[in-house]
């Protein structure tokens, strides 16, 4: 598939997912009735359904979930003006925190009912820098290890030619949601 090809391909699962994101719950915070009872993949299964409100930062920083399952999670962002730093180019935090979306939610989905997680520690290694050859860019998180106590996760920001802009590691605490 041509970079063209992999770029219609996100562009088409775009809209479909900001069409149920946006006719769905919207940006907020889910109450704790909603959440009860679900474990983590339930919850991120409904939030990319629109059941469940989708955190404000997303539409802020022009990324949402494109994609989830057992210990994986694919945010997609639209890196612009509004992200630039003083030089000009996408800045650090951007990435960071599209990495830490997709890792988070990753760990999220192997969470049980009644437990959730924290960021702890989160390494983000830049190696190229996002200009306007990628007008989008995937963070897709992957899960090494999910215990009692911590999860660890790795991730990806790539464009849709294959291009590797950063990878991240993450460590979370777990715990029981009181």
């Amino acid at each position: 598939m041509s970079k063209q090809d992999h770029l219609e391909a996100w562009l088409a699962q775009e809209r479909e997912a900001l069409a149920r994101l946006e006719a769905g719950a919207g940006p907020g915070t889910a109450r704790p009735e909603q959440l009860t009872g679900k474990n983590g993949l339930e919850i991120m299964q409904a939030l990319l359904r629109g059941e469940l409100p989708y955190a404000t930062i997303a539409r802020t920083l022009d990324f949402f979930l494109v994609e989830v399952g057992e210990g994986r999670a694919v945010f997609q962002g639209t890196p612009g003006p509004a992200h630039l730093n003083p030089m000009g180019t996408i800045h650090g935090g951007w990435y960071a925190t599209l990495l830490d979306s997709a890792l988070g939610c990753a760990v999220n989905t192997l969470m049980p009912a009644g437990r959730t997680y924290t960021t702890a520690e989160l390494s983000v290694n830049l190696v190229r820098a996002i200009g306007p050859k990628a007008p989008r860019v995937r963070a897709e998180g992957k899960v090494v290890h999910c215990g009692r106590q911590l999860a660890t996760a790795e991730g990806r920001l790539y464009g849709p030619d294959g291009a590797l802009y950063a990878h991240a590691t993450t460590t979370c605490l777990v715990f029981d949601l009181k």
